[in-house]
C-alpha cells in the first residue's frame, strides 16, 4: 500500500486506497481476495503479493493500458 500511496502523491492520476479485508467482508468477496496484499486497478486487473517497486509499477501501467518496463 505504501507504493501505491507513493504514486498517488507523484500523479494526480493514481488515488491509492487501503481497505482492511477482515472490516469489509463485502469487498473481500468482491474482489475473491484470498492473500493480501491485493492489489486491484481500475476493477481491470489485479495481482496479489508484495512486488517489487519496478514489477508494481508496470503491473499498473499495462492495466491502465501504458507501455510496461518489458514491453
Amino acid at each position: 500500500m505504501r507504493l501505491a500511496h507513493h504514486l498517488a502523491i507523484a500523479s494526480d492520476l493514481v488515488r491509492g486506497d487501503c481497505v482492511e479485508a477482515n472490516e469489509f467482508p463485502e469487498l473481500s468477496q468482491r474482489y475473491a481476495v484470498m492473500a493480501v496484499p491485493k492489489t486491484v486497478i481500475n476493477d481491470r486487473a489485479a495481482f496479489e503479493g508484495a512486488l517489487p517497486e519496478a514489477q508494481f509499477v508496470e503491473q499498473v501501467l499495462r492495466a491502465v493500458g501504458g507501455n510496461g518496463a518489458s514491453q
